[in-house]
């Protein structure tokens, strides 16, 4: 297993948990909108690491917007395999292309 198929797992296991002792879960009890907010101020925060050209901040910074990522997208019961088969139906597709077919 991979560590962001790890991830995916704990917090699909938070899921339910009680969120007194659970971050996730407290997240996830606020609901998809707060998820939703969440890994924006991450993304933002990853934005300005990647601006600074902090090679570690912007490390740590991405893995925050992964997790919350997953975090946002579990709260809509959007699974990493969800997201990983999209990912393998768009593979060998060009970016141009894909990007045209939508819209």
């Amino acid at each position: 297993m991979t560590p962001l198929q790890t991830l995916a797992a704990t917090i699909a296991a938070r899921k339910g948990a009680d969120p007194d002792t659970s971050w996730t879960a407290k997240l996830l009890a606020k609901g998809p909108e707060k998820c939703a907010e969440k890994f924006g101020e991450e993304a933002v925060e990853a934005i300005i690491e990647a601006v600074k050209g902090d090679r570690a901040r912007l490390t740590s910074e991405a893995a925050d917007v992964l997790y919350h990522l997953l975090v946002m997208c579990a709260a809509r019961d959007v699974t990493l395999a969800d997201i990983e088969a999209e990912l393998a139906r768009r593979d060998g597709t060009s970016g141009l292309a894909e990007k045209a077919a939508r819209g």
